[in-house]
């Protein structure tokens, strides 16, 4: 029974507020796990005339991922491609754990989270295509982003309302903390994190 996070202006509008997952399910996440192409990109791929790939990343996603690590959060990046971009903005970011050219990710999944000695419900994941249904399968919760494939929004237990490359990586990542009851205070150019009472 999947969930669809609200529109802002809608929410606005409705005076609501957004849509968040069980505390005790957030407070357990120790692992989030995201594909690349149509997650922290928009899906498209872009080539020079040399053959190298060109892919865009959203600067908001990057700063939801830090607060998500700060709070001791692991981030790890599967993708289906094999692209140097990649690797470049998993160093900018301190993601430690990245692994490229993966075709079927069921498995990889599954030494990742028993590698770390997690359950289940530890893992978070965001997809986008059917490549990702086996990371829907081993996580506790899942999430597609909101231009995901029909399937994956209909398996996804919530559907962002931004879409991939364009802030839906920093909507799962602020639902998250909220869910564990953090307050996302904008100071200017600063993010900080506070616990509410």
């Amino acid at each position: 029974m999947r969930k669809y996070l609200v529109p802002k202006k809608v929410s606005k509008a409705m005076n609501m507020d957004r849509i968040m997952i069980p505390r005790e399910k957030a407070e357990a996440v120790q692992l989030l796990i995201l594909d690349v192409d149509g997650v922290l990109t928009d899906g498209q791929i872009i080539l020079t005339e040399q053959g190298e790939e060109i892919k865009s990343f959203h600067a908001r996603d990057g700063h939801g991922l830090r607060m998500l690590m700060d709070e001791g959060i692991e981030v790890v990046f599967i993708s289906g491609r094999r692209s140097k971009a990649v690797d470049c903005r998993a160093r900018d970011l301190g993601v430690q754990e990245v692994h490229q050219g993966v075709r079927d990710k069921g498995p990889l999944c599954e030494k990742i989270i028993r590698e770390r000695r997690l359950n289940k419900d530890q893992v978070c994941c965001v997809g986008d295509d059917l490549p990702d249904l086996p990371l829907f399968e081993k996580a506790g919760i899942s999430f597609a982003v909101s231009d995901a494939s029909a399937v994956m929004k209909d398996l996804a237990d919530y559907v962002t309302s931004e879409r991939g490359g364009y802030g839906a990586v920093r909507e799962v990542c602020e639902i998250i903390l909220e869910s564990r009851g953090k307050v996302l205070l904008g100071l200017k150019q600063n993010t900080s994190l506070h616990t509410r009472t």
